[in-house]
């Protein structure tokens, strides 16, 4: 069975780029849901080219010969997403542009199999069309992030079109709940290994959720963000702020440099009330200030309902302010 190849997605100047993106992204979310639509602002930032916005519809991105379908994917909880590197994950949906009859289930995965193929082929025959100097390239982007947002992981593999040979199905049913009816999925099997690559639905509108495979942490091409409580030395924290939380920081503080900071905010310990102020921004750029562990750790210790880095030290102003 054929695997998918884990391609290069960035320079290393444009991942340098879309960690600075994603940075100043959440530093202005201020705890709301990370969208898909953020994720396509970053990458086509990174890469320098027009944000045509997400499609379930349309392929995501096209560069030269290359189109990338973007997928993104919250791993349940708030664990670390390095905790998936080298797993096997399942993405709601590859596409509902299918239909699912009742019969055999090896059958039905075949037509199920050469309806999707049809898919892909409809998808690259759009990306040859405007690549007239080499054969189209087609990926899928997978975007995992962390519902904290402190850390995301992307990486993008070779588009492949199934093999019903290489598959075997069966037919599952699901129990209801409550006043939900019980469904019927087919699920489809790898030959070689006995994993599961498809779970294909036929409740609610059919649709094919994929299994997919994230690399290990060696391969270099999965690419890390860690853009809040970023450690870049031992002891120091890089945190992203918005530019006006900066300038009232550096106000209060007389300088931004590491050390003016952790006097400001060790001084505050004796100072600061109870009181959880609110405290809003209109955005602008981001600037980034480093602090010691030790005065990251307190301030997370006094704001513990802070929706993010930037709120943290919005909250700190304020109170100091006060």
């Amino acid at each position: 069975m054929q695997r998918p190849r884990i391609l290069q997605a960035f320079t290393k100047a444009e991942y340098e780029k879309a960690h600075q993106l994603l940075a100043t992204k959440v530093a202005f979310m201020m705890g709301r849901k990370f969208e898909e639509g953020d994720w396509a602002e970053v990458y086509c930032g990174a890469k320098g080219i027009p944000t045509g916005g997400w499609s379930n519809l349309n392929i995501d991105v096209i560069l030269g010969c290359i189109g990338v379908e973007h997928k993104m994917l919250r791993p349940p909880g708030d664990r670390p997403v390095r905790n998936v590197f080298g797993t096997r994950l399942m993405h709601p949906s590859a596409t509902r542009s299918i239909r699912v009859e009742d019969g055999e289930a090896n059958d039905v995965m075949r037509k199920v199999l050469v309806q999707y193929a049809d898919f892909i082929e409809q998808r690259r025959e759009f990306v040859q069309q405007r690549c007239l100097q080499d054969e189209a390239d087609l990926r899928t982007g997978w975007v995992l992030w962390q519902s904290n947002l402190k850390e995301f992981l992307y990486f993008e593999e070779e588009t492949l079109i199934p093999s019903p040979d290489d598959f075997i199905a069966e037919w599952h049913e699901n129990e209801g709940r409550g006043a939900r009816k019980g469904s019927r999925s087919l699920w489809i099997y790898e030959k070689d290994t006995g994993q599961k690559k498809y779970s294909v639905t036929t409740s609610a509108g059919a649709k094919i959720q994929p299994y997919f495979d994230v690399p290990p942490a060696s391969d270099p091409n999965i690419y890390h963000f860690r853009v809040q409580g970023e450690e870049i030395k031992p002891g120091l924290i890089r945190v992203w702020i918005p530019a006006a939380t900066a300038r009232e920081l550096e106000r209060l503080a007389g300088e931004l440099a590491t050390d003016s900071l952790d006097t400001i905010i060790a001084d505050s310990k004796t100072k600061l009330r109870e009181a959880r102020p609110t405290y809003s921004i209109n955005p602008e750029e981001a600037s980034v200030i480093v602090i010691t562990k030790a005065s990251y750790d307190y301030l997370e210790r006094l704001f513990p309902d802070a929706v993010s880095d930037a709120h943290r030290i919005q909250l700190f102003l304020a109170q100091l302010n006060r």
